[in-house]
């Protein structure tokens, strides 16, 4: 395996017998899963997308991705939470943070619908401006309101650019596969359109085309990434603890937050992992926050973030564990050379590479956070490839539906995110939410 879950780092927290005491519930959250008799059991199809994708969409996608790469130097993807998270974390981790800015044969791939700052949107427009674009718009409704308003502007400027019926070959639509308002526009105005399963949540669609045509668009290979989910899904089928890494990482969370470890930090010593760690924090936040239970989930990226953070994950509230993701094989390496003056000081690092030294600096944080009384569990990773990334993609989804389950929780459903909307609705005067608009008002008002 390319992936495998290191609880070496474990024994002064975690007792065998504490995990053994799990089995019985674990399997049962197994059988819920797979028989498909558990809470949110319609939103189940993420389940065997590595092994059952459709081979016909696979292929519209490919090729809506080679035309995109022929008449397109930038390819905005428009959406928000799960409609971007998974492509972006994508991005990043199999190509490069700096992607964009980097020498490539394959289009600048710009994010946009996620936020409402209009100095946001002014600087996507401006990255935009002189060059051939494509839209790629994803939205299950159409009516979810930043991708929407971002929509529309972006829209707008392709129309003008190059006329209603060049910007039916540019715009392409990620959307439910029978109605809502983007389907039916999409049907109206024929752009090419991709189908969201029914059965698929946002944060679990990253094997879905809300994923697969941005990842494509980058030059990614998606037939690997899919065979690494597809091994990761026969990996992660066993409902025993001793052989299933992804059952046993969902018990062992529940065990430490049960012990007071309420928030988990995934840890990364590379930069190309930050946006992992943000579609994480999604599907985690959202699968397990609810009914007041749920761990806290965030993320660090260290060796940076030990100059911010790690004086509290170090000494402060004992609420945390970490799980590291620990990368085996970088890309390319950096030899250091002496230097005859050693002004630094460094003379110490002379003929090491960089990899060696930034796992010596996992291997010191380490020891010292252990020795802090914070637990470690490591996700020790081959390599940054597609097969890597669909087995990691996998292996969290899958354990947090368990840890869902084991937390008593429906692990598909997110009730509570629909409070900001109805509150901001009514506070911008949307038709239908009049009657809220004094109530908000005097209450924002008498704070």
């Amino acid at each position: 395996m390319s992936l495998t879950l290191n609880t070496a780092y474990l024994a002064d927290f975690v007792s065998p017998a504490e995990l053994q005491a799990m089995e019985p519930y674990v399997q049962t959250a197994h059988r819920l899963l797979h028989d498909k008799k558990g809470p949110g059991n319609d939103f189940l199809g993420w389940l065997d997308l590595g092994q059952n994708h459709c081979s016909g969409e696979l292929s519209r996608i490919e090729a809506a991705a080679q035309k995109i790469k022929r008449d397109s130097q930038v390819l905005v993807v428009i959406g928000i939470g799960g409609s971007y998270l998974g492509a972006r974390a994508a991005l990043d981790f199999l190509r490069s943070p700096h992607y964009n800015a980097l020498p490539k044969d394959t289009p600048d791939i710009l994010f946009a619908g996620n936020t409402l700052s209009p100095d946001a949107l002014h600087e996507m427009l401006a990255l935009c401006r002189g060059k051939d674009l494509s839209l790629n718009v994803i939205s299950k409704s159409g009516t979810t309101t930043e991708p929407a308003l971002a929509f529309r502007v972006f829209r707008d400027l392709v129309e003008k650019k190059y006329g209603k019926e060049g910007a039916r070959g540019r715009i392409y639509c990620t959307t439910d596969k029978a109605r809502g308002t983007l389907k039916t526009l999409a049907d109206r105005e024929g752009y090419e359109s991709f189908v969201i399963p029914d059965d698929v949540g946002g944060r679990y669609s990253v094997f879905t085309p809300v994923g697969l045509l941005p990842i494509a668009v980058a030059g990614c290979n998606l037939t690997a990434l899919l065979d690494g989910c597809a091994a990761a899904e026969q990996a992660y089928s066993n409902p025993s603890l001793a052989e299933n890494d992804a059952y046993r990482y969902a018990a062992i969370r529940n065990i430490l937050a049960r012990k007071g470890r309420v928030s988990e930090v995934l840890v990364s010593y590379e930069p190309a992992f930050v946006m992992l760690g943000e579609w994480f924090k999604q599907l985690f936040g959202e699968s397990e926050g609810k009914d007041g239970k749920g761990l806290y989930p965030t993320s660090m990226c260290f060796s940076t973030d030990l100059h911010s953070l790690g004086q509290y994950v170090q000494e402060g509230s004992p609420v945390l564990f970490e799980t590291v993701l620990s990368l085996k094989h970088n890309r390319q390496d950096f030899f250091l050379e002496p230097d005859g003056e050693d002004f630094d000081g460094l003379n110490f690092l002379a003929g090491q590479n960089l990899s060696v030294v930034n796992h010596k600096a996992f291997l010191g944080t380490l020891l010292a956070h252990l020795q802090g009384g914070v637990p470690n569990l490591v996700v020790e990773l081959e390599d940054r490839s597609e097969d890597t990334f669909g087995r990691l993609i996998y292996f969290f989804e899958k354990a947090c539906a368990v840890s869902g389950y084991l937390l008593g929780v429906n692990p598909f459903d997110q009730p509570g995110v629909e409070a900001y909307k109805k509150n901001m609705f009514a506070l911008l005067g949307k038709p239908g939410f009049e009657p809220e608009k004094a109530r908000l008002e005097q209450l924002l008002s008498d704070l």
